[in-house]
């Protein structure tokens, strides 16, 4: 069967967002699934990126985390940690992040592991410029063709993280991990899975929650990931900005999400942008609201 790493970021074993990744284990063996857990918290997790990464570095007077990380990752002189996180995405035909929203965003012991195993020539700094392509990422580069999806709980209420709610969409909140971090790399990023008033969860509250996890699990890798729109698709030009006549009726991150009728990939003359937008309906959600804890 298939290698599923677990990236878990809480700090009670008991909480919620534990529970929900302990489930996560117990359905994908019972499913023949091979599964690893990095449970940040547990394992000490370092999540300052800074001089300490680096062996043998470059310059000693002056950091440049960039120069720093990408020598360290080309020269095989990366500390012991960030290395084997990277074996095991490497390892993984997916990748489920545990963790509760916090202040919008991700834990910051999370927000760490990311600064440091995303290396420079293994997440980012990868593949050749020129013309309208602009290296490897947002669907490509070292992770693609694996997938990626937050199991994510959330304090506050699924109105409060809907298109009016006064959160804002999850939709919105959540492009920066998804699109920027997940996709950059090459992940194909499911929908999210989000738990809402997560610290008020009742009995009956939580046996749904487990079956609804069950079913998204058990369709990790035949379910539909986000449509986000391929850098070196033909979606956008030299500036890497999408042509015309896409994204239209859109608004916002929106706009880089693939509209029923066009392509992935490819490249389309101008005409044939238009004709493909204009007969495009309009697009399914990509994605879960908003929220938590």
């Amino acid at each position: 069967m298939s290698h599923i790493l677990i990236v878990h970021a809480h700090p009670e074993p008991q909480s919620l967002t534990s529970a929900l990744k302990d489930l996560a284990v117990e359905f994908l063996q019972a499913q023949g699934h091979e599964v690893q857990v990095s449970d940040l918290y547990a394992m000490g997790w370092k999540a300052s990126a800074d001089r300490e990464d680096f062996i043998d570095t470059v310059d000693p007077e002056r950091l440049s985390y960039i120069a720093e990380s990408r020598h360290a990752y080309a020269s095989d002189t990366q500390t012991l940690d960030i290395a084997a996180e990277q074996q095991k995405l490497l390892w993984a035909d997916a990748v489920l992040f545990s963790f509760p929203l916090w202040w919008f965003g991700m834990p910051a012991i999370l927000k760490g592991w990311v600064d440091r195993v995303f290396a420079f020539g293994f997440a980012y700094g990868v593949g050749e410029h020129g013309g309208e392509r602009w290296g490897d990422r947002y669907g490509e580069g070292v992770l693609a063709g694996r997938r990626a999806m937050l199991i994510l709980p959330i304090g506050g209420r699924a109105p409060h993280y809907s298109d009016r709610g006064v959160n804002g969409s999850l939709e919105e909140i959540l492009w920066p991990i998804q699109h920027g971090t997940l996709f950059y790399p090459g992940l194909a990023v499911m929908p999210p899975f989000p738990v809402y008033s997560s610290d008020r969860l009742d009995d009956a509250g939580w046996q749904q929650v487990a079956t609804d996890l069950e079913q998204r699990l058990a369709g990790l890798f035949s379910d539909a990931p986000i449509p986000f729109r391929c850098q070196n698709g033909g979606h956008y030009d030299t500036d890497q900005r999408l042509k015309p006549g896409l994204g239209q009726g859109e608004g916002g991150t929106r706009i880089h999400l693939v509209q029923p009728g066009i392509p992935k990939s490819g490249s389309l003359s101008g005409r044939e942008w238009l004709s493909a937008s204009t007969a495009a309906s309009p697009p399914a959600s990509g994605g879960p609201r908003r929220g938590g804890r």
